[in-house]
């Protein structure tokens, strides 16, 4: 691919993404499957998880690759997708991709992380039959994270600054980030229900998952780590195949071993791969690409949640912050589009050719 087409995957915003996306598979003759969430986009566009079966539907071999978890970060994870349609079909039998796109159409669209529901979908995939995980933590910081004022004032920062001093720098990423379900207007809220995008992507894998027999998945994120560096993050519940994923895509970091620039979360979205193809071993990776030092993206995600929670969502401040944390999460820069295809495009093809190898090799 010349470096025109390989920047041409990447997009402005939701609905160009989502053409290109549908474009090629139209070009690859690819039936698409469009669950149409029904609001409307930030510029009166459909808003749709699009999902393109790319190979056999009885293969037993299955790659589901991710974007739009988180909404706003979609942009990086709609152009490796796209990049891949155009790229060609697997050139291994009985293997498959199944690419879902923008599983958080509305948080795509209107540049935030969250679903409509002010939900992280990352932390959503839980048992809402059983009484929901629990984050004192979180509540003793809510408050001054999201201020009646922004910028916050000195008092705000001072008390998060104590925070740290008190917990490690560790531990208040882990009080803000680690999911919480008891203030609906707050950050890393997970709901108390199932939202549309988690109904939607079990139902996904119930039609497409249930005849794999191997289940491989990369879900794709953005803005943790050093600028354009694709950190591979084991994301599969059974430890016994992390030595197989490593075969698969070398050196990868592991959130509850403490070596990964991410922390333990509550209720990821691998747990419906688990759940709905409970017939299919898992193994799989999040691929989360760097952008900028974290706590200019952690202040750019705190301002778009201050301006939700107070109803502060117009005027020229409201336009600062949606395009702060846009490029918080998406450097429009030629030289980070290049590394996030090149790493993609390559961990997409290190689980094809490792989805090849015999699953003895695990143990």
């Amino acid at each position: 691919m010349n470096d025109d087409a390989l920047l041409d995957l990447f997009s402005s915003g939701y609905a160009t993404a989502r053409r290109k996306f549908l474009d090629a598979a139209a070009g690859r003759g690819l039936q698409v499957d469009s669950r149409v969430l029904d609001l409307p986009g930030a510029e009166g566009e459909t808003l749709a998880i699009d999902v393109v079966l790319d190979g056999p539907a009885s293969a037993s071999k299955l790659l589901v690759v991710l974007s739009g978890v988180h909404g706003v970060e979609g942009f990086c994870g709609s152009a490796i997708q796209t990049g891949m349609l155009r790229q060609g079909a697997p050139a291994h039998p009985d293997t498959a991709v199944l690419h879902v796109h923008a599983i958080n159409p509305h948080g795509f669209s209107h540049l935030r992380r969250v679903t409509q529901e002010n939900v992280d979908l990352n932390r959503n995939f839980v048992d809402f039959a059983q009484p929901l995980p629990v984050n004192p933590a979180y509540g003793e910081i809510h408050d001054w994270l999201l201020p009646a004022r922004w910028p916050p004032g000195t008092a705000a920062e001072a008390a998060l600054a104590a925070y740290r001093d008190k917990h490690g720098e560790r531990g208040l990423q882990r009080a803000i980030g680690l999911g919480q379900h008891a203030h609906a207007d707050g950050m890393f809220f997970g709901g108390r229900a199932p939202t549309w995008s988690n109904r939607s992507f079990r139902a996904i894998l119930q039609h497409y998952g249930r005849q794999a027999r191997e289940v491989a998945s990369i879900d794709i994120h953005t803005g943790l780590g050093p600028y354009g560096v694709g950190e591979r993050i084991f994301a599969s519940f059974d430890g016994g195949v992390l030595p197989r994923a490593r075969q698969w895509w070398g050196e990868l970091t592991d959130v509850h071993a403490g070596s990964s620039t991410s922390i333990p979360m509550t209720g990821p979205i691998q747990t419906a791969l688990f759940e709905e193809c409970p017939q299919a071993s898992h193994i799989g990776i999040c691929l989360e690409y760097g952008t900028h030092p974290n706590e200019r993206v952690m202040r750019a995600l705190r301002a778009d949640h201050w301006m939700h929670r107070h109803g502060a969502d117009d005027g020229e401040q409201a336009r600062q912050i949606r395009q702060a944390l846009k490029d918080a999460f998406y450097p429009d820069a030629d030289d980070w589009k290049r590394a996030i295809w090149q790493q993609g495009r390559q961990a997409c093809q290190q689980a094809l050719d490792g989805l090849q190898s015999p699953r003895a090799s695990q143990s």
